[in-house]
């Protein structure tokens, strides 16, 4: 069983995988720095809120759903621009052509085929005439 467990973590899969979630864990960092510290003040320039959070009317506190709801939009464009970043880079790898090979029952069928709707073609041309 451990021999298992152990083909199983040193997989590149699940290696990949553990990568992914600490860098995606530093980028999250990243991300809420540039909502928090940078858009927001900007996004305050032109509405004059600094943050959504505080926004409510009466008891129901609609300015944390909508921090919320920009705070995933601008999360979501910046991994989109970091993934289309990162393909620029990925070597493009060549698709091997693949033939296709058909076998000669196939082939003959086929030629059959196309030989039957020659005379019907033929057929139909004598009879309009």
């Amino acid at each position: 069983m451990w021999n298992e467990f152990k083909q199983f973590a040193m997989k590149g899969n699940v290696i990949d995988l553990a990568v992914g979630v600490v860098i995606g864990g530093a980028f999250g960092k990243i991300v809420s720095s540039l909502v928090g510290d940078i858009i927001m003040p900007v996004i305050a320039l032109f509405t004059g809120v600094i943050d959504f959070k505080d926004l409510a009317y009466g008891s129901l506190k609609y300015g944390q759903f909508i921090q919320n709801v920009v705070d995933f939009f601008i999360i979501a464009f910046s991994v989109f621009l970091l993934v289309k970043l990162l393909n620029r880079f990925k070597r493009k790898e060549e698709v091997p052509k693949v033939e296709v090979q058909i076998n000669r029952t196939e082939e003959l069928l086929s030629e059959i085929r196309d030989l039957l709707k020659e005379e019907k073609n033929f057929l139909r041309k004598d009879v309009t005439s």
